[in-house]
This record gives C-alpha cells, structure tokens and sequence, in this order.
C-alpha cells in the first residue's frame, strides 16, 4: 500500500514539474522571440516615412494606432526619424498622419493622445547629457579625444551629442530601445549607410532586443520593403552576430 502511495506521489510531482517547465519555456520564448504588435508596428510607420512611400504608410498607420500607439508615440517616431533621413521626409509623414487622424475621426474613432515629454530637470549641460545617452547605448565609455569624422568637422559631433542624444532621446515619449527600433528601420531603408546600420543594430542587442527579434525585424523590412532591403539588412545582422 505505501508503495503504491509513493508511486502514486512520484507520478503526480513528476507531471507538475513537467508542466511547470513547460509554461516556463514557453514564456521565456515568448517573451525572447516575438516583439509585441506596437512594436512591430513601429517598423513600417519608420520604414515608409524615410522612403516617402506616403499611400502604403497610411495603412501603416491604422495599423499602428490599432496596435496600441498613441498619437504622440506616433508623432515622436516622425520626430526621431528626421535625425536619419531629414525634415522633408519627417514633415510629410505628419501631415500623412494628420489625414490618418482626421479619416478616423470621420469614422467616429477617437483615438488616444498619450502623455507628452516630461520636463528634463538636469543641470548637466546638453553636451554631457548626449554623451550619457550614447554610452548608455553602446554600454561603453566613450574617450574624450575625437576621432575620424568627428575630429575632422567637430561641430557635427556637437550637434549629434547636443541634439539628437539629448534633445531627443531625452524626451520619454518613446524608450531607447523604440527609438533605436526606429533608427534601424530607417536605416535599412534607405541604404548605403551599412557603417551606421551596424552601430545600431549592435546598440539594439544593448538596448534589450534578441537576435529572435533582430531576424523578425528583418522580416518585417522584407513584407514592408522588399527582397533587396532585407538581404542587405540580414546579411549585416548575421555579421553582428557572428562578432558579438
């Protein structure tokens, strides 16, 4: 009779403990290999606004809003993406934005505006906050002596330490790790900035992303953009992670 009790126990904690580790792997992957919908949302919003390809971005668009963004998540990704590919592309992406609002509107869909940047309360200067930023990023420390293009025309380290990695990634509308989501989905869209392209995708790995999520990117870039731009953009993210 003890015998069979213990048998009997054995089994029972045998199958729980199977079934514990079960859920276990199945949330780890979960959690490791499938970016959520707002993010994967953020991909094509990022990637057709750079190209200008304003008829397929408004789709684009819905989707994003219907994913979860909010309107200003949305306007702060038309806000970044002009540090990579210019105010003409960023301006006519908002007022494709604007039509996209005013078309949902019309449709009785009130969609919701989310929370404005909070006030940056820092008494370090500009400069020296964009350099946080950026080691923040690259998980580095940064040297104090410039090289290459940035010794060569000092004023546009300046700008990018002052400007993009202060006034921008210091506005909390979107993370780090949506900006940098957006700054590879321009990247790999508008081509031949490889050097750049690379930089970003190994701060994405610093930042939080998997490979998983890295391979899905891709495949968001090739359904959105085409063959061409998602070879380019696989064959550098093998390259990243084959040196990691």
């Amino acid at each position: 009779m003890k015998k069979k009790l213990f048998t009997k126990i054995f089994l029972i904690v045998t199958a729980v403990a199977f079934l514990y580790g079960s859920m276990l792997a199945q949330n780890k992957e979960g959690s490791n290999k499938t970016m959520t919908s707002k993010q994967q949302s953020i991909i094509p919003i990022a990637a057709l606004t750079a190209r200008g390809e304003l008829q397929q971005l408004k789709p684009a668009l819905n989707a994003g809003l219907d994913a979860g963004l909010t309107v200003n998540e949305i306007k702060e990704i038309m806000v970044h993406l002009y540090a990579y590919c210019g105010f003409p592309r960023s301006i006519r992406g908002l007022q494709t934005f604007m039509e996209v609002l005013d078309d949902r509107k019309g449709k009785g869909i009130e969609d919701h505006s989310g929370a404005d940047a909070s006030p940056i309360n820092d008494e370090h200067t500009k400069y020296e906050r964009g350099k946080a930023n950026l080691e923040e990023l690259l998980g580095r420390q940064l040297p104090d002596q410039q090289t290459g293009y940035a010794a060569f025309a000092p004023v546009i380290e300046i700008f990018l330490k002052e400007h993009l990695f202060a006034d921008l990634f210091d506005r909390d509308v979107l993370t780090f790790a949506e900006r940098e989501l957006v700054t590879i989905s321009v990247l790999s869209s508008i081509g031949g900035v490889e050097p750049m392209l690379r930089s970003h995708l190994k701060i994405c790995l610093n930042v939080g992303f998997t490979p998983e999520q890295l391979n899905e990117f891709v495949d968001i870039i090739k359904s959105t953009l085409g063959k061409k731009e998602a070879k380019n953009t696989q064959a550098i993210l093998n390259e990243v992670l084959e040196n990691r």
